[in-house]
């Protein structure tokens, strides 16, 4: 596989991986299901972008054999683009969910 197909593969990862805590309402997927309040979603989220972090580290480190030397601004940047994924799975929760409820 090129390196091409394997950026699409990991930003395919995050991008599920911001909006899987979204999509459930079980604490960290294998919970009990219950209600979450906002707090436990954006808890969830953020373990999700740490999660996906250490993946892509993992697969650069795999990929290249080393790892590059990043700045703040890198995971500020990385951060900002994982809250524009989580974008889907927000609206879906706090937007459509209680509207199909009600209906």
């Amino acid at each position: 596989m090129s390196l091409q197909h394997w950026s699409l593969i990991y930003i395919l990862i995050a991008f599920l991986a911001a909006n899987l805590p979204w999509l459930s309402s079980r604490r960290f997927i294998v919970g009990p299901p219950g209600e979450k309040s906002l707090v436990w979603y954006l808890g969830e989220w953020l373990a999700m972008y740490f999660l996906a972090g250490l993946i892509g580290m993992g697969m650069e480190w795999k990929l290249d054999g080393q790892l590059s030397p990043q700045g703040w601004e890198f995971y500020v940047i990385a951060l900002c683009m994982f809250a524009v994924f989580a974008i889907p799975g927000f609206i879906w929760r706090f937007n459509v969910l209680p509207l199909l409820r009600k209906s």
